[in-house]
């Protein structure tokens, strides 16, 4: 490998973009190729980064293994922040398999980390928590083990283990620091954030607040029967019991919960879980039906008793009951969770995120972006849905007082 293109592989190592475009701008050989492409990946033209990569690799010969699977794994990064998880993951494993037969610890590191990160996307906890097991952190360079920290914590944090959680992102930030690379410190701060930002909306005697993560987890450890609808699931302590794929009864309990410790009318019971409000006999029956299917459900954890007026939840061994809702009540709550991260996702990417149809992902971001609480970004299959971004304004002009100089 010569000097230029040494100095520029340097270059990006240190945040230094610019300065690795200045050595390899006009080459365009296999190295020079693959270094392009990493650099427009951090500049964030993906589509452009894609190109010189899938160039660079074709361009490796045969003999150059560990090169052409180093641009497969630069490859995998671009399409897990594009979100597009369509992307072959067999392609990422055979890369990161190639680089550790050559011993290539830290790209074979590298890409461990990412089909993690794509793990973690798609919500399969336990096989992203193996992949990063198969790494010595102590072997990766600052800036891989801070990534590698970040998707801990994100594992951390969807199993509701805040002190886990809060000590990866420690461990992030000093791996961030001691590269210097000013982009990295920030994406880690930012993403540490999370920690203080409200996460649900705890419903209890009439009253709400906003809980964060570590106020929920602590909901969860104690004896309160929780009516959890980020989840869909009514617990208490270990025990649990689903209610995701039986959106009656969840609408039941949580109706229920909602009231405790009073009881709730019939009227409303129907109102909250059939959309009825012209009554019936009919609906009054499938009411008891439907009251007798979650006393069945929950039996193990409380009892539905009915009054003069309508039903009562009694929970068992005469412990408290709570709703714990999102932030913020809202239709497709879970994709605008998915959409929160900032970046730009594609309808598949989305559907596959939710386990859901991609039609039926599709008519929920039609409807958001009817009520522009997403924005649809290019057109075809190149189209990407996100967060509308806070309109750019000359903000000196907003400060008070007066200006430099006046």
């Amino acid at each position: 490998m010569d000097s230029m293109i040494t100095a520029a592989a340097r270059a990006l190592a240190t945040g230094d973009t610019l300065g690795a475009l200045k050595r390899v701008a006009l080459r365009n050989d296999p190295p020079a190729l693959a270094l392009r492409g990493i650099a427009m990946a951090q500049l964030g033209d993906l589509a452009r980064a894609k190109l010189l990569l899938k160039e660079a690799a074709r361009a490796f010969g045969a003999r150059e293994a560990v090169a052409r699977a180093r641009c497969i794994v630069a490859e995998a990064e671009i399409a897990i922040v594009s979100r597009d998880l369509t992307w072959p993951a067999r392609a990422l494993d055979a890369a990161r398999a190639t680089l550790e037969a050559h011993g290539d610890d830290i790209n074979a590191g590298h890409a461990r980390n990412l089909a993690a990160r794509r793990l973690l996307l798609v919500g399969r906890l336990d096989a992203a928590e193996e992949m990063l097991s198969g790494v010595d952190p102590a072997r990766l360079t600052p800036a891989t083990r801070a990534a590698r920290e970040l998707t801990v914590a994100g594992i951390a944090l969807r199993r509701l283990r805040t002190a886990a959680a809060r000590q990866a992102f420690m461990r992030a930030t000093e791996a961030a620091r001691s590269t210097g690379i000013p982009a990295l410190i920030t994406e880690v701060e930012t993403a540490a954030t999370v920690l203080a930002e409200p996460a649900g909306r705890l419903i209890s005697q009439g009253d709400e607040r906003l809980l964060p993560l570590d106020a929920i987890e602590a909901l969860f450890a104690s004896d309160t029967l929780v009516v959890d609808a980020c989840r869909s699931v009514v617990r208490q302590g270990a025990r649990a019991v689903s209610l995701s794929t039986r959106p009656v009864l969840f609408a039941l309990s949580r109706a229920l919960g909602e009231a405790w410790p009073g009881d709730v009318p019939r009227s409303t019971l129907l109102l909250r879980a059939f959309g009825a409000r012209h009554v019936d006999e009919s609906h009054r029956a499938r009411l008891r039906v439907e009251i007798g299917r979650l006393r069945e459900e929950l039996r193990d954890l409380a009892d539905i008793k009915a009054t003069p007026d309508g039903f009562l939840i009694v929970p068992n061994g005469d412990r408290p009951v709570a709703v714990l809702a999102p932030p913020v009540d809202e239709r497709h709550a879970t994709l605008l969770a998915l959409l929160s991260d900032g970046e730009a996702w594609s309808s598949s990417a989305l559907a596959i995120a939710l386990t859901s149809s991609p039609r039926t992902v599709q008519r929920a971001l039609e409807d958001l972006a009817s009520r522009n609480k997403v924005l649809p970004v290019g057109n075809g299959r190149a189209r990407r849905w996100m967060i509308p971004p806070v309109p750019a304004f000359p903000t000196v002009l907003l400060l008070p007082g007066p200006l430099p100089g006046d």
